[in-house]
């Protein structure tokens, strides 16, 4: 007989309530099943959570009525969240495989936010490990990259937790034959339109013919590159403050910072950084750059580290925006579109909250939605991207660079430079066409006159 699949217990505790996540397919059903039978030792209250994504007609109706009767016939409650994915994506400029994991998990995080539940369980398994982990290989990530999927993401309130990470796929479906209990099939997993649909059915098949352990080797390949990554982080966070300046090295001592909007540089002593191993070095130069809201892929940064060693080159342009300098005694990268040379006025153009302002080619309206205390609410800017601005989006983790922001949606260079932005108290509570993160201490709403209302 099939034995039960193995979850992870370990972010689990007595008394939580959590909410599973179940598409109506082998995984999450299998997930839902396991859970069932061992909330009562560990003392779970458990609730179902499905998203309709409306991109599947009479096959995702016929999903959500499966995954509530389950619900019922378990005796559990069931919540289920109707989203327009095909318009989100359109709007935003995504793909609806983007858009749909966007509104699922911003889905799951309100549920959390709103003390609907104190954890989210979602049924990745070992194989979709693997799955990411070779789907990123291949569009050339970096190591943090190939971390794949994390076991556990701590939000801002409650946990979404991943217990059948070690789990194969072929032992939850055998032993949901053996309960004899049903699921669902989606049709679009069949797909090889999808990148991801050809490397489960054809790649990694391939891959198993020269080694048949190859999901299990990607996972531990993930733990790994996890573990490294947060040794990396806090070995930079050590690093990086006295090794990469802002600005640039003026005579006398000091530094000189540009007060253009639109240029915005970093140096890097050359002899420190000739005495790095090139690991360390190489972490460095990519981490300037994000400091400028770049990144670097890798020819453009092996173009960087061979820049530090050669006697002769002093200049490169590694991309339309960013360029390497090199002195006597320093690197530096600089960030400039050259837009005020042109004479685009690009802010920052103050705005009173409440109230509104005009310009780089919107208008807005900010409405307090909370009581501010006593004083006034200081004004914000109304500007244009600057080196180094990040953005937290709704539903993703930690503030990203604009530049990834942009190519995610496909702007064109020329009008990245003028794309408005709104600064309040150091941090970007708005951006035109982007769903920022509604993050604590915010007392106002923005709304984009003459348009849909931009949170």
């Amino acid at each position: 007989m099939a034995p039960r699949p193995e979850i992870d217990r370990s972010e689990l505790r007595a008394g939580m309530r959590l909410a599973v996540a179940v598409s109506g397919g082998a995984d999450s059903v299998g997930l839902l099943r396991a859970l069932v039978d061992c909330a009562p030792q560990i003392g779970l209250v458990l609730a179902v959570a499905h998203v309709h994504h409306g991109i599947r007609g009479a096959d995702a109706d016929e999903d959500a009525r499966f995954v509530a009767e389950l619900a019922s016939e378990l005796g559990l409650e069931s919540y289920l969240h109707r989203v327009d994915t095909p318009g989100v994506a359109k709007e935003k400029r995504e793909t609806i495989e983007e858009a749909a994991r966007g509104l699922r998990y911003g889905w799951f995080r309100e549920l959390l936010a709103e003390g609907k539940a104190d954890v989210v369980a979602t049924a990745h398994t070992l194989d979709d490990q693997a799955e990411t982990v070779v789907h990123r290989m291949l569009r050339g990530a970096w190591t943090e990259g190939l971390g794949g999927i994390h076991p556990v993401v701590r939000c801002a309130r409650g946990v979404i937790v991943r217990p059948f990470l070690e789990t194969r796929r072929a032992e939850i479906r055998a032993w949901l034959k053996e309960t004899e209990q049903a699921w669902r099939e989606d049709a679009s997993n069949e797909d090889p339109a999808h990148t991801r649909n050809r490397i489960r059915r054809e790649l990694l098949p391939r891959l198993a013919e020269f080694n048949p352990q190859i999901a299990e080797q990607l996972a531990h390949m993930a733990t790994i590159a996890r573990d490294e990554e947060t040794w990396w982080e806090a070995e930079m966070a050590r690093v990086l403050p006295s090794l990469v300046l802002p600005g640039r090295a003026v005579r006398g001592g000091g530094r000189a910072v540009s007060t253009r909007p639109d240029e915005g540089s970093v140096g890097m002593e050359l002899e420190r950084l000739r005495a790095l191993a090139p690991a360390v070095r190489r972490r460095v130069l990519r981490a300037a750059a994000e400091q400028l809201g770049c990144g670097l892929n890798f020819e453009q940064t092996r173009r960087l580290m061979a820049m530090c060693e050669a006697a002769g080159t002093r200049k490169q342009q590694l991309s339309a925006e960013l360029r390497a300098e090199k002195t006597a005694r320093e690197l530096r990268l600089v960030r400039s579109s050259g837009d005020e040379a042109k004479g685009v006025a690009l802010g920052p153009i103050a705005v009173a909250i409440p109230g509104g302002a005009t310009g780089l080619g919107v208008t807005l309206r900010v409405t307090l939605t909370a009581d501010p205390g006593p004083g006034s609410v200081a004004a914000a800017l109304l500007r244009a991207p600057r080196a180094g601005d990040r953005v937290h989006l709704r539903y993703t983790r930690g503030a990203k660079p604009l530049k990834e922001i942009f190519e995610r949606m496909n702007v064109e260079a020329d009008a990245r430079r003028t794309w408005p932005v709104l600064e309040w108290q150091g941090r970007i509570v708005w951006m035109k066409d982007v769903a920022v993160e509604n993050e604590p201490g915010i007392p106002f709403s923005v709304e984009q006159v003459g348009t849909k209302k931009s949170p």
